[in-house]
């Protein structure tokens, strides 16, 4: 059914539970999986980022992609960079380019409100894509 599956990463834990549920599904449907991040800048993409600590986050999200590759899934990182503020846009273009037939996404799950229980990003890729979007919640669980 899937042959590219875009997992967007930010570092958070949210995201982190995202990773299982689409290595699942490229598991089931032998299809390849595209990491992408978005490194969010205060004013241009020569600014600093408004995370201090985006190197780590960014080690962190390759470590993340080796490790799924090491599962047999072929996996790409598309990293992308923009002012505050852009995120799900720059996800959504990276799903275009990679010809994605999904995305991936956590979702915060920390408040009762819904645009907050989603995510700003999360709410906006549900508006936007082109494509399905799988917003995994937390609690969530893969099914084996």
């Amino acid at each position: 059914m899937f042959q590219t599956i875009v997992l967007a990463l930010d570092g958070s834990e949210g995201s982190k539970r995202a990773i299982p549920f689409a290595v699942e599904l490229a598991r089931r449907d032998n299809a390849k999986i595209v990491i992408a991040h978005v490194e969010e800048r205060t004013a241009d993409r020569t600014s600093a980022p408004i995370h201090a600590d985006e190197p780590e986050i960014q080690a962190e999200i390759r470590s993340e992609a080796d490790n799924v590759a090491a599962e047999g899934i072929e996996t790409s990182v598309r990293m992308a960079s923009v002012m505050l503020g852009g995120p799900a846009r720059a996800i959504e273009e990276i799903a275009d380019e990679a010809e994605a037939d999904l995305i991936v996404v956590g979702t915060r799950g920390h408040a009762p409100v819904p645009g907050l229980l989603l995510g700003s990003v999360t709410q906006r890729l549900l508006h936007i894509a082109d494509c399905p979007v799988l917003a995994v919640p937390r609690g969530a669980e893969p099914a084996d």
